[in-house]
Order: C-alpha cells, then sequence, then structure tokens
C-alpha cells in the first residue's frame, strides 16, 4: 500500500512539473492497482462453556458474544468457527462425558447446528468486508446431572 501511495504522489509531482506557466496544460493518464491485504479480527466475550444440567436429558444452554471485523474483497468469504480445545469435563471432572451439543447463532450470518467435538464448526459465513456482532448460544444435552465445562476456541478466517 505504500508504494502505491509513493507511485501516485511521484506520478502528480511529475505533472506539476512538466509546466509552471498558466497557460501550459498538461495531461497524463495514471493507473493505479491497489491490492489490499486481508485482515480480520476477533473479540469473544469468553473461552470457556460452562452448563449447568439438573436433571438427566434436560438441556443447559451458555452463551458467548463476539464481534468479528474483516478487511476484504467485496466477493469474498469470511468464516467463523468454533472449536473444542478437548472433550468435554462432566461431573467429578469425568473427561469425554456423554452429551450433544448443539448451537444457534444470532445476527448477520450466523448459523445453526451440531458441534463437532473432534474438529471445527463453522458458525457464521458472510461476504465482503465489515464489523459483525453478534452471538453464539450453545445447547448441551448430558446424560447426567451436574456442571460440565468445555474450553473453545473461535476462528476467523477468509479462506
Amino acid at each position: 500500500m505504500r508504494s502505491s501511495r509513493l507511485l501516485l504522489t511521484a506520478a502528480v509531482l511529475a505533472v506539476c512539473a512538466r509546466g509552471a506557466a498558466a497557460e501550459d496544460v498538461a495531461t497524463a493518464r495514471v493507473s493505479v492497482n491497489l491490492n489490499l491485504a486481508t485482515r480480520t479480527s476477533l473479540k469473544v466475550s469468553g473461552r470457556v462453556l460452562h452448563f449447568d444440567v439438573t436433571r438427566r436429558g434436560e438441556i443447559a444452554t451458555a452463551a458467548l458474544e463476539f464481534s468479528a471485523g474483516a478487511r476484504t474483497p467485496a466477493s469474498s468469504d469470511v468464516v467463523l468457527t468454533v472449536e473444542p480445545e478437548r472433550g468435554i469435563d462432566g461431573p467429578g471432572g469425568a473427561a469425554d462425558a456423554d452429551a450433544d451439543l448443539s448451537f444457534v447463532g444470532e445476527g448477520d450470518g450466523m448459523l445453526a447446528g451440531s458441534v463437532a467435538f473432534s474438529q471445527g464448526t463453522t458458525v457464521g459465513r458472510w461476504q465482503g468486508s465489515g464489523l459483525r456482532e453478534g452471538r453464539v448460544i450453545f445447547k448441551l444435552r448430558a446424560d447426567a446431572a451436574g456442571h460440565y465445562v468445555l474450553p473453545v476456541r473461535f476462528v476467523l478466517s477468509t479462506p
């Protein structure tokens, strides 16, 4: 981007230097190609989901809010994914507790579906630059009552 500014400045100076007299008219054609580098920023309200299941088979919820910004060409996709960092910890600290996790997104471009514990899950998708704000509500259905904990990582990318 800096080299584009230098090129434009040099072209303007060259046109101005060609003729200082008032009666001189100078014209020039300047072609500038500007390639913006893709940039993203992401803020999430937390990194750990906490669920309190009071009865077996009951659904417990947890929500995280986000602010996602992207600078990208107009036709490029921007994708928000969530990745569990490990298995879910259940009552008594049991790792990989038997539970189903789903989500519902709130905001433009947000999706709904099931979370895969072994890989990233797309929770939002939109096109082009801008700032998006919203939240993801996670729903856990577990076979046993108790407190469940799941650390997650959100990733904003432009594939």
